[in-house]
């Protein structure tokens, strides 16, 4: 209301700012939706960058995410996202100083993906994608009383584009069904030295005795994805953005898989007999979803 009103300033970045965010507390698919974008932007030849509050990080300051920035220096999700898109990433409690510092430090950025934010209004954006899972809005309610982190207006907002996380839309909103499977698995000490994941070796887990593990809003969504591929894992959800501290499971387990997420914040190097797999996702924005966001991202923005 306060920026509606005019009597807070929103603030715009030296690029065009495409905000990824979702109505509801909790985790509908906004960092997969971050990565992939990254990707259809090169494609379409754009060079992005990511800016990013950094949810969980010890700091305030506005930090650039490197291959080997600590998660409690960066957050969980960007480092996630650096390392899958080899974008630029910055982070900073307040968004736009993230958006000057890395447009300061990489001339050749054209457009900025911000990871979460949508009711960030302080920040300027050219367009947004609202990000919905099975949940939909809930119970319609803003928080404490319901999931919404803001009303739910009756259309889509100006600008605006909708996608669901789900197998179905979860909302009367108009919008896209996400592309979702899993790529595969990968050791972990592999996928810290950049191995990619393969269906092969995620296959060869079927039939054995696994513990999945999974840090993040709806772990259930991991556990129903590996079933699907055919494993019968032991499911073990922890809270979002689990830090880890500890390794979660017996010591004496053999097989344990995994998010990218939550493979940020575990050591390169872990001690003891259990193979610990990182199964990553392959999230794929359809070609026609990517299509009208950069289309309506030429058509508002005016340098």
């Amino acid at each position: 209301m306060a920026f509606a009103l005019g009597w807070l300033k929103t603030e715009r970045a030296p690029v065009p700012v495409i905000v990824v965010g979702n109505l509801v507390a909790g985790g509908a698919g906004k960092t997969p939706t971050v990565i992939s974008l990254v990707q259809a932007l090169r494609q379409s030849g754009w060079t992005p960058g990511v800016i990013s509050r950094g949810h969980g990080r010890s700091s305030h300051a506005a930090v650039e995410v490197r291959d080997d920035s600590p998660v409690a220096d960066v957050g969980d999700e960007p480092l996630l996202i650096r390392r899958r898109t080899r974008a630029p990433v910055w982070v900073a409690r307040r968004r736009i100083d993230a958006a000057r510092r890395l447009c300061a430090a990489h001339a050749e950025v054209n457009v900025l993906v911000a990871d979460d934010g949508l009711q960030h209004l302080a920040l300027a954006r050219a367009v947004q994608i609202i990000v919905f899972d099975d949940r939909g809005v809930g119970n319609g309610w803003q928080l404490p009383a319901g999931p919404l982190r803001q009303p739910h207006p009756t259309h889509v907002p100006v600008n605006s584009h909708v996608l669901y996380n789900a197998e179905r839309a979860s909302t009367p909103w108009p919008g896209t069904l996400a592309q979702r499977r899993l790529a595969g698995a990968v050791l972990l000490q592999d996928w810290w030295r950049g191995a990619a994941p393969s269906l092969p070796a995620l296959q060869a887990l079927r039939g054995r005795p696994v513990l999945a593990a999974a840090g993040m809003a709806a772990p259930q969504r991991f556990f129903v994805m590996l079933r699907d591929a055919g494993l019968q894992p032991t499911p073990l959800p922890l809270p979002d953005h689990h830090a880890y501290e500890q390794l979660p499971w017996p010591a004496d387990t053999a097989d344990v898989l995994v998010t990218e997420k939550d493979a940020v914040k575990l050591p390169r190097v872990t001690e003891g007999a259990t193979r610990i797999w990182v199964v990553a996702l392959d999230f794929q924005l359809p070609q026609d979803f990517s299509t009208a966001v950069l289309d309506n991202l030429r058509l508002v923005y005016r340098p």
